[in-house]
């Protein structure tokens, strides 16, 4: 007894079954036409050359390019809401305006610092002047008293005048000499003292702007162009600096991480087309690849890849989305999957062909059961490898009511009978 392989066995069988399906569909051809089976109504297609494509979806959330949470800077009541939620604003739109009496007070009370400040200043550049023209004349008098005594010397070494005269003349210079180091000394005290209240101006000034500051930050403005998110507070509440406003997003552009896996890393690149499909695999929105991650997730040996979709307006931050990545595309045979049937693991569909005239002498149409070779599904279609070629006519309604070598009449489902293999006229 020759052992035959389980595998090969297994085809044998199937052979025996398709072959013993295709012997009873020839019987059953036959006994249709001698009992004159009445034809049944289909749809047909001509099947045509369409782009085929290899994909593989995945599911995910869209993400903004760029989403910035508005907090304030300093605590305070809104006083006024300028923006409405979904409003699209330049970058410095003005949002919310807050109230906060601290800042106020802090900004007055910094205004009068810096006019004492001021004030101060002004006083201090006054004493220096005062102390500098005081030692201007001191320095004229010690010029004076120097002369003199210089003249009196000469006239007391000639005879001319006393010792006594001498003396007081000496006095004289040395006292106007003294009175100048003090005038210079009130120049320095004087500087001094100008130097200080400037240095508390300037101080002033700096705690002013700073509280200026403050109170601008009272009027909340949109650091980015985009959208304007949901606004959760109301005129009248109190906010501090951990309490989220509202949110900007930049949605024009929308990603989308995907994760692949690491036996497609190789066919990753940037450009690769992706699509975001519906729920019944139709294509609403065309992106590509604009990423690809240079390492893998060692979790779950995967390369992360980013694709980029532009938003029309449909798209929204967030959203879960089923989306294609195209591998390759190229040109291929689609057939409507309502045309498949399947028989013992084997895919047929039925073709429509001419049939033996009816026996008034009119032209009929039967449908042949032919096996096909079915590759990936795409939107309501699938690929076919092989059974079918383009210009073939193949039925894509009521096929289960179907079988080999049925004659059939072509129209609209449900619409009134037509002539046998012929489509029924627009009406």
């Amino acid at each position: 007894m020759v052992k035959v392989p389980f595998s090969l066995s297994t085809r044998l069988i199937g052979a025996a079954l398709i072959a013993s399906v295709f012997t009873s569909a020839c019987s059953n051809e036959s006994a249709t036409q001698e009992q004159g089976m009445p034809p049944s109504l289909v749809e047909v297609q001509q099947v045509e050359t369409a782009r085929v494509q290899e994909s593989s979806e995945f599911v995910g959330a869209l993400e903004a390019q760029e989403r910035v949470q508005l907090r304030p800077e300093t605590e305070g009541r809104i006083v006024s809401i300028l923006a409405q939620p979904g409003q699209r604003v330049e970058a410095g739109t003005p949002i919310l305006i807050l109230k906060s009496d601290v800042n106020q007070a802090q900004v007055s009370g910094a205004a009068a610092d810096v006019s004492a400040a001021q004030a101060a200043v002004n006083t201090a550049r006054a004493r220096v002047q005062a102390a500098i023209a005081e030692r201007d004349r001191a320095a004229a008098d010690v010029e004076l008293q120097t002369t003199e005594y210089e003249r009196t010397a000469q006239l007391a070494a000639e005879g001319a005048q006393s010792q006594q005269a001498l003396d007081q003349a000496t006095n004289r210079r040395n006292t106007a000499i003294a009175a100048l180091r003090a005038a210079e000394d009130n120049v320095g005290v004087a500087q001094a003292e100008l130097n200080q209240a400037q240095a508390q101006f300037d101080r002033a000034q700096a705690d002013q702007a700073v509280a200026r500051s403050n109170l601008s930050d009272t009027e909340i403005n949109a650091p980015i162009a985009g959208v304007v998110g949901n606004i959760p507070v109301r005129v009248g509440d109190v906010v501090s600096t951990q309490d989220v406003l509202t949110s900007i997003i930049q949605n024009q552009v929308l990603d989308l991480n995907i994760s692949v896996p690491i036996e497609r890393a190789d066919q990753l690149r940037v450009g690769l087309p992706v699509e975001l499909v519906d729920n019944l695999g139709t294509p609403l929105v065309n992106g590509e690849i604009s990423f690809v991650s240079p390492e893998v997730n060692t979790t779950d040996q995967a390369v992360l890849a980013k694709a980029s979709f532009p938003n029309d307006g449909n798209l929204k931050d967030g959203q879960f989305v089923r989306a294609r990545i195209i591998w390759e595309s190229g040109p291929g045979i689609l057939i409507p999957t309502s045309a498949v049937t399947r028989i013992a693991g084997q895919t047929f569909v039925y073709m429509a062909e001419p049939g033996e005239p009816s026996p008034d002498g009119q032209p009929q149409m039967i449908a042949r059961q032919q096996p096909v070779s079915l590759g990936s599904i795409q939107g309501n279609n699938y690929q076919v490898l092989s059974g079918v070629e383009a210009g073939d006519q193949v039925i894509t309604s009521g096929v289960l009511n179907l079988m080999d070598g049925a004659p059939i009449m072509t129209g609209p489902p449900g619409g009134p009978p037509g002539q046998p293999g012929l489509e029924q006229p627009p009406g």
